[in-house]
């Protein structure tokens, strides 16, 4: 899990899992960019329609409450430690 969310790029994961990493992380930078053959994609690792919605729900709601927590400059909780953002 530490090496997925220091760069899923570089973690062990299985084409299925990179799929849903790729997707996720341009859902959250890009949105304006999704496509099809975002989609497209998915379903090459044999990710049905349900599931594809599925993941988006998940997605988009983790990027919305991160921004509402962003907003209004809620604290993490002191088990969470802050994942170093990269510089713009």
């Amino acid at each position: 899990m530490a090496a997925v969310a220091h760069d899923w790029r570089t973690a062990a994961l299985a084409p299925r899992e990179a799929a849903l990493c790729g997707f996720a992380e341009k859902l959250t930078l890009a949105p304006s960019t999704m496509a099809a053959t975002d989609i497209e994609e998915l379903r090459k690792h044999a990710l049905d329609d349900r599931a594809i919605h599925d993941a988006t729900q998940v997605i988009a709601y983790f990027n919305y409450i991160n921004r509402i927590a962003d907003a209004l400059h809620v604290d993490l909780e002191p088990e969470m430690t802050p994942v170093p953002r990269a510089e713009a």
